[in-house]
């Protein structure tokens, strides 16, 4: 980390080659860089937590997608809570915290306006990049704007046991919709159910994955929120009912895809369902919501957090130089709710 006292340079994690597969550790390189005098307006940031999200593998191809990769050599990117050790802002005094998007890094100097200040009475300043960041908001947008559920409906959801798929969940059901839930491993699928609320959970890993579906569907299914694709996304689909609807977040298992996988189903058979089903499938970015809806996220996550309605789990690896096999871990589903790397000392804690 830099210098204490005067915090003149950060330790960061650079992306210095695209990886071809599982990400390793020749991909990255750890660096320490002076940081640049404060202008007028900005503030000098100091790490508490970094969020580690599945979007970065695809910031790290080069293959065309929404967004930009990053440069080779440039500092990988995510979003961070932070501490205000200097400041030439007025609205963003020292010692304030605040959300910021600054990357794999211990320290940085930004614009105050690129920040949001963070209240930690409110709620813990790590769940701004969790269920109350932007995990619970692609979770919110998607479910409401997307996947509409009705009191009485069937929402399932794969990698329920994460931070997107665990909020879809819990939302469906203060919804009146009935929650079934798809993780993989006897553990998660006891969160699911015994913490987090939901009516059915299930795991993928079981030989008779299938058929647990079909009983945890009697009814078929109304909406599917697409985390994962793959063989259980597949396998979700086969049960949809007429004019279900399905919001596609994410396609996790085949992020470090190196070739087609073996026996998935051919597109044309997916659109025959799509077309005898009156499927709507549709795929999103939370951003494109942000305008209209960000601020009925607040309030109601914030309340359902604070009532109870919904419950989070957060999965803490200590130290930047842990980010990358953690970041590993959650492609492979190794975490347990939303995974953050503490990179510095949280002083609102305790």
């Amino acid at each position: 980390m830099g210098t204490v006292g005067s915090m003149s340079t950060s330790t960061q994690i650079r992306l210095v080659r695209r990886p071809v597969g599982e990400p390793a550790d020749s991909d990255f390189e750890t660096t320490t860089s002076d940081l640049p005098e404060l202008a007028e307006g900005d503030v000098l940031l100091r790490t508490v937590y970094l969020s580690l999200d599945p979007y970065m593998r695809g910031r790290m191809s080069d293959a065309k997608s929404y967004a930009a990769p990053v440069e080779l050599g440039d500092v990988m990117v995510g979003s961070t809570v932070c501490e205000v050790v200097e400041s030439r802002s007025e609205n963003r005094p020292v010692g304030s915290y605040v959300l910021a998007f600054t990357g794999w890094q211990s320290h940085a100097v930004v614009p105050a306006r690129q920040t949001r200040r963070l209240d930690p009475a409110t709620a813990p300043i790590s769940t701004a990049v969790g269920v109350l960041g932007m995990p619970g908001f692609t979770a919110y947008a998607g479910l409401l704007q997307i996947g509409r559920p009705q009191p009485g409906e069937t929402v399932v959801v794969a990698a329920a046991a994460g931070p997107v798929g665990s909020a879809v969940g819990q939302i469906a059901r203060a919804k009146g919709a009935r929650a079934v839930g798809i993780a993989g491993g006897a553990d998660k699928v006891a969160l699911l159910r015994d913490e987090l609320g939901f009516d059915v959970a299930i795991d993928h890993r079981a030989p008779d994955f299938a058929d647990q579906l079909k009983a945890a569907t009697p009814d078929g299914v109304d909406v599917y929120f697409e985390n994962v694709a793959g063989t259980v996304g597949e396998a979700v689909v086969r049960r949809m009912n007429t004019y279900g609807r399905i919001p596609v977040c994410g396609l996790v298992a085949d992020y470090n895809a190196t070739e087609p996988r073996e026996g998935a189903e051919p597109a044309p058979d997916l659109l025959r369902r799509v077309l005898t089903k009156s499927l709507t499938i549709r795929g999103f970015i939370q951003d494109e919501f942000v305008a209209d809806h960000y601020a009925d996220f607040l309030r109601d996550m914030g309340a359902w957090v604070a009532d109870g309605t919904v419950r989070y789990r957060e999965d803490v690896v200590d130290g930047l130089e842990n980010a990358v096999d953690a970041f590993r871990g959650l492609l492979t589903g190794r975490n347990v709710g939303k995974l953050l790397v503490r990179v510095g000392d949280d002083p609102t804690l305790g």
